[in-house]
């Protein structure tokens, strides 16, 4: 028990001073009462063209299918939260998480050298991780270690620190003193989150259409954007904040301290019209390295040619 102890304080110093902003801990299990809800969601094609999001559904819900003999699964949030905004207010709009370099590179690398200097202080210990490299439901397992509580916009909330963070994940394949999970929900009678919905995406409390998030259709369709959502995108050309910037619980949110963060020179001063005339040498100048290059160039044309019509 000791020996575990250590371990587990170990990983939740180096954690911490590796930049993390909450590490938790969960027993390994299957996730019982999120499977018959996982299976409503995809049953009801809330997924949109997300096919991926049916694979592994096994997987998904008890991660020792995903990796053998995982005892304790750890989530971390990373702190992305930034006051800095776009200059010119008619601009196309880019979500916050992607103003800087590609949060998965970044955090991964904290990760390797966590679990590599677990392993070089005690042992043989084997594990994985994860930065939306795998299947696992990410917020429920955050839940679980007691790191903050999934709102009715379907993020995960922190009394302390809103939701302007990244999630992810470690497996282990020892026994460590589960964290006590969240069990309430500080969400109260605010609706907030379902009023400002462009495209009312958030169906009812807590359960979001991802067929109808603005970040779903400006960056995971990959087909057109049905013109139905002509007018409703409330000029995102990339992800969109709007169920974050309108939780009161994001007014303790606090701005990060991660250089990969910053946005490059310039970034946030181009215009409409730059934007409306992007080319192939400024989208690499300002997206190598970065998450947008999900969309390529001709996705974020698509985005902001939408947004013009």
């Amino acid at each position: 028990m000791l020996y575990s102890k250590n371990i587990r304080d170990f990983i939740s110093q180096r954690a911490s001073e590796l930049g993390f902003l909450n590490i938790g801990f969960a027993k390994a299990e299957f996730l019982k009462d999120e499977a018959p809800r996982f299976e409503k969601w995809l049953s009801e094609n809330r997924h949109g063209e997300m096919s991926y999001m049916e694979n592994h559904f096994d997987k998904r819900l008890d991660p020792r299918l995903l990796v053998d003999d995982t005892k304790t699964i750890i989530s971390f949030t990373y702190n992305y939260y930034t006051e800095a905004l776009q200059s010119d207010p008619e601009a196309p709009k880019l979500s916050k998480y992607a103003y800087g370099r590609d949060y998965h590179k970044v955090i991964k690398k904290k990760l390797k050298t966590l679990l590599q200097e677990v392993q070089s202080n005690f042992g043989e210990i084997n594990g994985r991780y994860f930065v939306d490299s795998a299947p696992i439901l990410e917020k429920a397992w955050a839940e679980k270690s007691g790191i903050g509580w999934v709102g009715k916009n379907a993020n995960l909330l922190s009394r302390k620190n809103g939701s302007f963070y990244f999630l992810s994940q470690m497996l282990l394949d020892v026994d460590l003193e589960p964290s006590i999970p969240f069990a309430d929900d500080f969400c109260g009678t605010c609706t907030k989150c379902i009023e400002s919905c462009p495209t009312e995406a958030i169906i009812e409390p807590y359960v979001v259409d991802g067929s109808k998030c603005i970040s779903y259709l400006t960056i995971e369709l990959k087909d057109a954007i049905p013109s139905s959502f002509k007018g409703k995108m409330d000029n995102w050309m990339f992800g969109c904040d709007v169920c974050q910037d309108v939780c009161p619980w994001n007014r303790f949110s606090k701005p990060h301290s991660e250089s990969d963060f910053i946005p490059k020179e310039g970034l946030l001063e181009m215009t409409q019209k730059e934007w409306n005339e992007l080319t192939e040498e400024t989208f690499k100048n300002f997206f190598t390295g970065s998450a947008v290059n999900r969309t390529k160039l001709n996705g974020l044309k698509r985005n902001i040619k939408f947004l013009k019509e």
